[in-house]
């Protein structure tokens, strides 16, 4: 029985396809401790809000809205439970009713904002749908660009995150790309978004700390090219100044897109007729 058999299947097979693979991998055992137990479980099935007692003052989607606004106003690093109690107006101590740190607060923070995703829905045409998952993210990393400063690779194992990370998967498992190669390609797309979307936030940085903009700053650094460039140090830049290349916008998301897309496109093509 194949992989897509199994898929089609009520999920049973699957199941055990992937608890199989497990012990053949070497992983018989589950570590489980009870901090990533709470920190899972907190995702995956957050408390009801009690119906005893006093109405609680806050609630846990006001905490993950407060600490949103936070990180929006001043950075990821500026992020604390006591500057989320002031935001909302309650004592610091009261946070912890509803998540126990700082670091499940971005776990929640960030399921929060994957949440705005519109993911590529299933039966897309490749390129169209992992065009989309491009858009999309670059969307979210000028919304949110705090992202940015987490750790990309060790994103919360949450549901809205694995809902995107399985959209990206899925542009790309039914061409001629073996899953290994699904896997590195999605990995190199990321990777490529990430350091654009960095790229971009860093120069909107700069411009509106210094308020000179990209052209003003290069055009102020112009008499280095008169004084200081040497054309026998550096022949190929010259040969491709010559040939007029950098007078192109190369910085643009949608070309660099394209050309990203076209990379895959070569890559299914090679493996297509490889296979």
């Amino acid at each position: 029985m194949t992989i897509d058999d199994q898929v089609a299947d009520d999920g049973d097979g699957l199941k055990q396809l992937a608890a199989q693979k497990a012990m053949a991998d070497g992983y018989p055992f589950v570590t489980r401790t009870p901090e990533v137990t709470r920190r899972l479980a907190l995702l995956w099935s957050p408390p009801e809000p009690s119906t005893k007692g006093r109405p609680a003052s806050t609630s846990l989607a006001e905490v993950i809205s407060a600490g949103l606004a936070v990180v929006r106003a001043e950075g990821l690093e500026a992020l604390s439970m006591r500057k989320v109690a002031k935001e909302l107006g309650v004592g610091a101590m009261s946070l912890y009713t509803y998540v126990p740190g700082r670091t499940e607060l971005i776990d929640l923070m960030i399921d929060s904002v994957y949440g705005g995703l519109g993911l590529p829905e299933a039966g897309e045409p490749w390129r169209t749908a992992l065009g989309q998952y491009c858009r999309e993210f670059w969307e979210l990393y000028e919304r949110e660009p705090w992202l940015l400063q987490t750790n990309m690779w060790r994103a919360p194992l949450s549901p809205r995150v694995l809902d995107a990370q399985e959209a990206g998967l899925r542009t790309l498992i039914r061409t001629a790309l073996a899953p290994v190669q699904v896997v590195q390609t999605i990995g190199l797309v990321d990777t490529v978004l990430q350091g654009l979307a960095r790229s971009s936030i860093a120069e909107s940085v700069d411009s509106d700390a210094s308020g000179v903009g990209q052209d003003d700053y290069w055009e102020s650094m112009s008499s280095f090219w008169e004084d200081w460039f040497d054309v026998d140090r550096y022949p190929v830049m010259t040969e491709v100044y010559l040939a007029g290349a950098f007078d192109n916008d190369v910085g643009g998301f949608e070309t660099t897109l394209e050309r990203l897309l076209d990379v895959v496109e070569m890559s299914i093509d090679a493996a297509a007729e490889a296979g």
